[in-house]
């Protein structure tokens, strides 16, 4: 069944998450869930290549309910064997970087799962180019389980100390379930780049 209601201007949706399960099992059910529920509204998914960890599961959700998968996946992670082999499509590329400018070409809006490092700084380098006026897609946290409580505590501390401008920490849309996540995305108004790049100048 086809659940067209939300996202319909959404073609894919780039998920950043980790290469490692978790030490919580319903971070690895939430990121198949999630798989499951973009394919389910016909939106496609972009990730990291592998099959492992909870990049593996939000894939491996997608394709068992027809999803359509990209990878995409630097050259040296490629030689280590970790690439899902079932995907719609594998995109190789050159660096860490390429492969990010790439998942977020590819996609209509960010959705960050659980994660380590890479996931950080992944989500954050795309909210800076939202802050910057650079792109206007969408981008939310799914907090399973509270995983990102501290995170958004030291968000709200940025702002209170004068890092952050209050409007701009609204750019990051954080839900605690995927329907509230996927609905706050849509319902989302975003930015004017023009007016932002003004501003910035």
């Amino acid at each position: 069944m086809i659940l067209s209601s939300i996202l319909p201007h959404m073609k894919n949706i780039t998920v950043f998450c980790g290469s490692q399960k978790g030490t919580n099992t319903t971070f690895e059910e939430q990121a198949s869930l999630l798989g499951k529920s973009l394919a389910e509204r016909n939106i496609g998914l972009v990730y990291g290549g592998a099959d492992i960890g909870l990049m593996g599961a939000v894939a491996n959700g997608a394709l068992l309910a027809g999803g359509n998968v990209i990878g995409v996946l630097p050259e040296f992670l490629q030689t280590r064997e970790i690439a899902q082999q079932n995907l719609t499509e594998l995109i190789v590329v050159r660096s860490m970087h390429e492969r990010k400018m790439k998942m977020n070409e590819l996609s209509d809006g960010i959705i960050a799962l659980p994660g380590g490092f890479g996931t950080l700084e992944e989500l954050f380098e795309i909210l800076t180019w939202v802050q910057l006026g650079l792109q206007n897609k969408p981008i939310g946290i799914l907090n399973v389980d509270g995983y990102y409580d501290l995170l958004i505590g030291f968000v709200d501390s940025m702002v209170s100390n004068g890092f952050l401008r209050a409007e701009d920490q609204k750019l990051l849309i954080v839900r605690n379930t995927i329907e509230e996540l996927l609905q706050a995305m849509d319902d989302y108004s975003l930015p004017d780049i023009k007016n932002k790049v003004e501003e910035l100048g």
